[in-house]
């Protein structure tokens, strides 16, 4: 069966409805409505003006915070046109209370009627206009407050996205120049280890390209990068770099944010070996329950965040971006090793 779209008159209309049966509304509305029938029970004992009332309150509940949205939620920039819309606003509302309490009364036979007799309608006049105001206005600020929600969240996955994207300077340049140089002297004296390399590489670089359009990936990609970068360290000085993999490979199957520990393993290399400082970066990862538990360890004392450096950094936003509060990186020191640790909880997404 197919589906006729809503006009937008008609949209606003339909969404004026949700709102106003959430509880926030809908719960002080019944508590005016059963109000104005008290009043008038007293004031008529008259069963028919009671329904009279109901017929009137249903009329200005689904008519006037429609009323004020279809006219005030579009732009006013000038005076005048503010002016125009309010005239606009109580011109309608005038007409719409009048006919209610001039027309239903005939319409029901009531002859008399506490809530909708003429010296009434102008309170009833006033009630319209202010609670159409009031209400139509409290939904237009909770579209607003909605609307920038989705907006915030739409921008926090491009900002993620963008984090990734930034990551990728984050391959210090310095060493894939070394390392390109490396290759090149290669070529003339060992062709063999110049075209491991040459495939290490293209690997290590094919994957960082991958998670730039992958916001997260299984742990065993990011672990399988990391073991790439580890083997072109080891190709080009293995008596200075040295690497263990202690792996849970059960642990491995969760999924991580994409690219998540490779400032954190760069950081290693280069405050340890790079730094001159003999000794093995190692990284554990293990299962505890459902999370899954990460550890990376370099030789060298904990110096702590570098002025201007962003990695440490970009992982903490990452960080929150992804888990909240509740996770963060916890750096242990002693004289001659630092070792960084993160408790990441599962994830239902996949990538």
């Amino acid at each position: 069966m197919r589906t006729v779209p809503l006009s937008p008159d008609a949209r606003l209309f339909a969404d004026t409805l949700r709102a106003l049966v959430a509880p926030r509304r809908a719960v002080p509305l019944a508590l005016v409505g059963a109000s104005l029938l008290s009043a008038e029970w007293f004031a008529s004992r008259s069963p028919r003006a009671l329904l009279l009332v109901v017929v009137i309150f249903v009329g200005f509940t689904a008519s006037a915070p429609a009323l004020w949205r279809a006219i005030f939620a579009r732009p006013l920039r000038t005076p005048a046109q503010h002016g125009l819309a309010w005239a606009l606003y109580t011109a309608a509302s005038a007409l719409l209370v009048g006919s209610l309490t001039v027309l239903l009364p005939v319409l029901f036979a009531v002859e008399r009627t506490y809530v909708a007799e003429p010296n009434s309608r102008g309170v009833l006049g006033v009630l319209f206009m202010v609670g159409g105001w009031g209400l139509g206005r409290d939904i237009e600020l909770e579209a607003d407050v909605l609307h920038a929600r989705a907006r915030a969240e739409r921008l926090a996955v491009e900002a993620e996205h963008a984090q990734i994207l930034a990551l990728r300077a984050q391959l210090d340049p310095h060493f894939l120049f070394n390392t390109l140089n490396a290759i090149a002297e290669w070529c003339r004296e060992d062709p063999v280890v110049a075209e491991r390399a040459m495939l290490d590489l293209a690997a290590l670089l094919r994957a960082v390209f991958d998670a730039l359009q992958t916001p997260e990936w299984r742990l065993e990609r990011e672990i399988a990068l990391l073991r790439q970068l580890a083997a072109l360290y080891t190709t080009r000085d293995g008596g200075r770099y040295q690497f263990d993999f202690v792996v849970d490979l059960p642990a491995t199957a969760q999924h991580v944010p994409s690219l998540l520990l490779l400032p954190l393993f760069e950081n290693a290399i280069k405050h340890g070996p790079s730094a001159g400082k003999p000794g093995t970066i190692k990284l554990v990862v293990r299962a505890v329950e459902s999370d899954v538990e990460v550890t990376i360890e370099n030789p060298g004392a904990f110096g702590g965040p570098r002025e201007g450096g962003a990695g440490i950094a970009s992982v903490e936003r990452r960080l929150r971006l992804t888990y909240g509060e509740r996770v963060r990186p916890i750096f242990t020191s002693t004289d001659d090793s630092t070792s960084v640790r993160l408790v990441l909880p599962a994830k239902e997404r996949a990538s």
